[in-house]
């Protein structure tokens, strides 16, 4: 996951440039859907300007300023009539932007006195620690930022192994979570718990087991329950692996890229979006589809106390990790990046399937946003991360903000 252009507001616009896919040109004109006040329109420019380049046929982008909803916008760029409408209330695949989502769950336990983040991840679990009796020095807050023991770059991200994992544990596919974590469970750790970062989806899989555990509710019940409803969220749902099994309203997701299915044995190759991962393993780390604007509503959990965090639980969401910060003075909390800017602790997130690619941001001055795309950086196309410094760019721009609120028209 990248996190390039830190969020600084008036950062350098990156140079339009031209896409080079396999995928085929496309001659339509950008569709759009929902509202974009005049005084906004330059973040309006910036997303059709952003999908023409990089010929992504669905997306959205939402903004809030100072809590109310002031852009609520739906993008469709393609000439295939099989390619839905895109509406601000669409539903996306938002990756790892599911991250943040599970994080305020695990918050929302230890507030409610169920948890304590400092407790051993194995003692909760019941995980064995005979392959690496350092397993037993993962905490819940070592999960919550990456700092656990797993380095994909080291041993693989064991949520894209279905295969390998199938032929060592000798089951069927589709494999489950649980297969996953015996397989993990068998392996020695990358890294002494708490010594450094390293992006760890793994991490989240097992922060998933704890809300069930811990709460006696499925992951999904609880996060609908205790985190969704009480900010009149309603949309949200768990995405599935199969085109067919598309919720109502999700968009579809293009790639260039196949793969071999995970669903079965056949070793048929599919698209990669559809059968080349496992989206029910992704669940709690990226498993989750969104809209931009159920997504800016969430992120107001952060800007106050409230029904679903109290002062505490938003300190604990931001508070820094025990490595301390980067190298460009920004660190990961739990589930979301975190710099500190004058008088405010900026947070931000990128998202990344084959298919999707996902980004939300909540900067200073009351300002926040949240862009989904259904196609992703491949090899040949412009660079992704061009978003955010573009967004910043205009963020300066505008001289008068909208007043109205569009929030009641979506929830």
């Amino acid at each position: 996951m990248t996190r390039r252009g830190f969020l600084l507001a008036g950062a350098a616009a990156v140079p339009a440039v031209v896409v080079g896919t396999s995928r085929p040109a496309v001659a339509a004109a950008v569709q759009t859907s929902g509202v974009a006040p005049a005084a906004l329109a330059g973040f309006d420019n910036v997303l059709k300007t952003y999908i023409v380049e990089r010929g992504i046929s669905c997306a959205q982008l939402a903004i809030t300023k100072n809590g109310k909803l002031v852009l609520a916008r739906g993008y469709r760029y393609s000439d295939d009539a099989s390619v839905p409408t895109v509406s601000p209330t669409s539903l996306f695949r938002i990756a790892s932007l599911s991250k943040h989502i599970t994080a305020v769950a695990i918050m929302r336990l230890a507030q409610d006195g169920k948890l304590s983040l400092g407790t051993s991840v194995a003692k909760l679990l019941g995980l064995s620690t005979a392959a690496d009796a350092r397993l037993a020095n993962v905490t819940v807050w070592r999960l919550l930022q990456h700092t656990g023991g797993w380095d994909r770059d080291i041993s693989r991200d064991y949520l894209y192994l279905d295969h390998t994992i199938a032929s060592a544990l000798k089951v069927s596919l589709p494999i489950t979570r649980g297969h996953i974590v015996q397989y993990a469970g068998g392996r020695s750790l990358d890294f002494a718990p708490g010594s450094r970062y390293a992006y760890s989806n793994y991490g989240y899989l097992l922060l998933g087991m704890i809300v069930e555990k811990v709460s006696g509710m499925s992951y999904e019940a609880y996060v609908k329950q205790k985190i969704l409803a009480p900010v009149g969220i309603t949309r949200l749902r768990p995405g599935r692996t199969l085109k067919a099994q598309r919720a109502p309203g999700e968009v579809i997701y293009e790639s260039d890229q196949t793969s071999k299915t995970v669903t079965d044995a056949s070793g048929t190759i599919v698209p990669a979006p559809y059968g080349g991962f496992s989206m029910e393993n992704r669940g709690p780390g990226g498993g989750w589809l969104a809209s931009a604007v159920d997504l800016v509503r969430f992120a107001r959990v952060l800007d106050a106390p409230g029904a679903v965090l109290n002062s505490t639980s938003i300190g604990r969401m931001l508070a820094k990790p025990e490595i301390g910060v980067d190298e460009s003075g920004a660190w990961y909390g739990a589930g979301l990046w975190v710099r500190q800017v004058t008088g405010h602790l900026n947070t931000w997130h990128s998202g990344g399937l084959p298919g999707t690619y996902t980004y939300t941001a909540r900067l200073q001055n009351g300002f926040t946003y949240a862009a989904l795309f259904n196609r992703g950086e491949e090899s040949g196309s412009p660079d992704f991360d061009a978003l955010s410094p573009r967004i910043n760019e205009q963020i300066g721009k505008v001289t008068t903000w909208p007043t109205t609120d569009l929030f009641p028209r979506y929830f």
